[in-house]
């Protein structure tokens, strides 16, 4: 069920109150809500609200428009074939420099698709290699929400050419992890109307680009909300590619009720935080992969770590959970328990979720 409602956040002590438009009333008086902030509050978030699941769809008048335009400026990212082993860096280094990941996928582009994307460097002699290597293997694409997102992400990618981003802007994404001019680790929008038409290209209703999972020798790990909010998410992902695992999906989901008590269906009655994890899932973007090695649910589970994370960081400190854990619930990752049940829950996440969204 699906009602409109006014949402007014006070900036000055963190308190938010709701007016219920349909019946006209009001329907959560003024205090505080824990989780939410002024960054989170852009045009497609999601927020949870006392248990109350908020799609924003848009300013409630011109001065908040105006006010919050250019805090809540969209661009469009992509990671490039290139910078695939980098990934969580770059995520780390996105989410270090204060921009929101508001959308994430990673795809893999056919060759028309490439040229479709960077139809506006047809008549450039670099038009054909730089299509054929956008399209020879994964890339992940990013929506990036923050203050003057476009010429900041601009400003972190560093120079076109990797050669001049390692002597200018040694610090840059392309002075880190790009190679020369076309293997230049990420793309980015350069105007506000580029932007629109990139984001749309990957994420708009309709687009053809949807994440490719194999369903093959493949676990699943999700990444839990609080770890996305604490800025955790990209060094998850590194430490993942450096223990050895393919990463041969990933995408971002926003959970309802619904959605995450099915997922976690099996865990009912079992698991005694089994309520509080489903709460915890609707509290922000989840990121699911499916990630790939032999005895995969196994080698995974032992890099994950025991569910607790005090127990994990006592027994085994390297692991993500006694990393990047805080309790039972915000424990960072969920992981396949059984091998049997490593395509069962991938294809949870990247048939019947995207079959639903589409």
């Amino acid at each position: 069920m699906s009602r409109p409602y006014l949402l007014k956040y006070y900036e000055a002590d963190g308190t938010v109150e709701m007016f219920d438009l349909k019946n006209r009333r009001t329907f959560l008086k003024r205090m505080v809500c824990e989780g939410i902030s002024l960054k989170d509050l852009f045009i497609g978030s999601v927020v949870t609200v006392y248990a109350r699941q908020l799609k924003i769809v848009d300013y409630a008048d011109k001065r908040t428009a105006t006010a919050l335009g250019s805090k809540m400026e969209r661009t469009f990212a992509m990671i490039k074939p290139d910078a695939y082993e980098k990934t969580g860096k770059i995520l780390a280094l996105i989410q270090a420099n204060g921009f929101s990941i508001a959308n994430l996928k990673q795809c893999k582009l056919s060759l028309a698709d490439a040229q479709a994307f960077y139809a506006v460097h047809k008549a450039q002699p670099f038009y054909n290699d730089l299509c054929k290597f956008m399209s020879s293997d994964v890339v992940t694409a990013l929506e990036l929400v923050g203050n003057g997102a476009i010429q900041g992400w601009r400003k972190l990618l560093g120079p076109t050419s990797s050669f001049t981003a390692r002597s200018e802007a040694p610090n840059s994404i392309r002075g880190l992890f790009g190679t020369d001019n076309t293997k230049n680790a990420a793309h980015g929008s350069d105007s506000s109307e580029n932007a629109q038409i990139e984001i749309g290209f990957f994420f708009g209703p309709g687009s053809r680009l949807t994440s490719r999972a194999t369903y093959d020798n493949c676990s699943l790990c999700v990444i839990k909300p609080h770890a996305i909010i604490d800025g955790n998410a990209g060094k998850i992902i590194d430490d993942i590619l450096e223990d050895g695992f393919e990463i041969s999906a990933l995408q971002m989901f926003h959970l309802n009720r619904a959605m995450a008590e099915e997922f976690l269906e099996v865990y009912k009655g079992v698991l005694p935080e089994y309520n509080a994890v489903v709460e915890h899932l609707l509290t922000g973007p989840v990121m699911a992969l499916e990630v790939r090695a032999e005895n995969c649910a196994t080698a995974f589970r032992e890099l994950a770590g025991p569910s607790d994370p005090e127990i994990a960081r006592a027994l085994r400190p390297q692991t993500l959970r006694a990393k990047y854990g805080a309790d039972k619930v915000k424990n960072a990752v969920h992981c396949t328990d059984l091998p049997e049940d490593g395509v069962l829950e991938v294809e949870y996440f990247f048939k019947i979720l995207n079959a639903a969204a589409n």
